[in-house]
């Protein structure tokens, strides 16, 4: 019986390697939106003469969402992949992220919502500037899902904090 247990928790552990693709599909994303900044940046450029100053910022902040997005999926890469798969042997690399060296599942779910809001707030500006264009009921919708990331990212925080204590309160009790 004890055999068959650590084999099935050999394997259970295993499983972590399931993700393994799934990281590498984001990857694949990820080279899509480089081609689709890209894509917008030479939009940008060539019709540079021709634009508004309106449309040009408006796609300044798509080719900013863009990056967002980007950044968001390397966080997700990267901290998911370290966090739930196997460590990356980064040890003294010079380009190795800051924030690698202390993440955790809620470290990432912090910086995830933060990113999301970054993201969302982009969203909302580039709204804004064209609001003429938009029904109302459009921007009433995005800023109440914009709303709805921040409440969410301040529960995620707040819930963190408060499991941190918990958990630094339980190890300093066993000492």
């Amino acid at each position: 019986m004890k055999d068959l247990t650590r084999v099935m928790e050999g394997f259970i552990f295993w499983s972590r390697w399931l993700q393994a693709p799934l990281y590498l599909g984001l990857i694949a994303a990820q080279g899509v939106y480089v081609y689709q900044f890209m894509h917008e940046l030479v939009h940008l450029v060539t019709k540079a003469g021709e634009l508004s100053e309106t449309e040009v910022m408006l796609i300044v902040l798509g080719l900013i969402d863009v990056v967002m997005i980007a950044n968001l999926l390397i966080m997700v890469i990267i901290g998911g992949y370290e966090t739930f798969v196997s460590r990356l042997d980064l040890e003294g690399h010079p380009d190795q992220p800051e924030w690698l060296s202390h993440v955790n599942a809620g470290v990432l779910k912090v910086k995830l919502a933060v990113a999301l809001i970054s993201i969302s707030s982009i969203h909302l500006l580039r709204t804004f500037i064209n609001a003429p264009q938009m029904e109302d009921r459009v921007v009433v919708i995005q800023i109440a899902i914009h709303v709805a990331f921040l409440v969410s990212a301040l529960a995620i925080a707040w819930t963190d904090k408060i499991m941190m204590q918990t958990l630094a309160i339980s190890a300093h009790t066993k000492h």
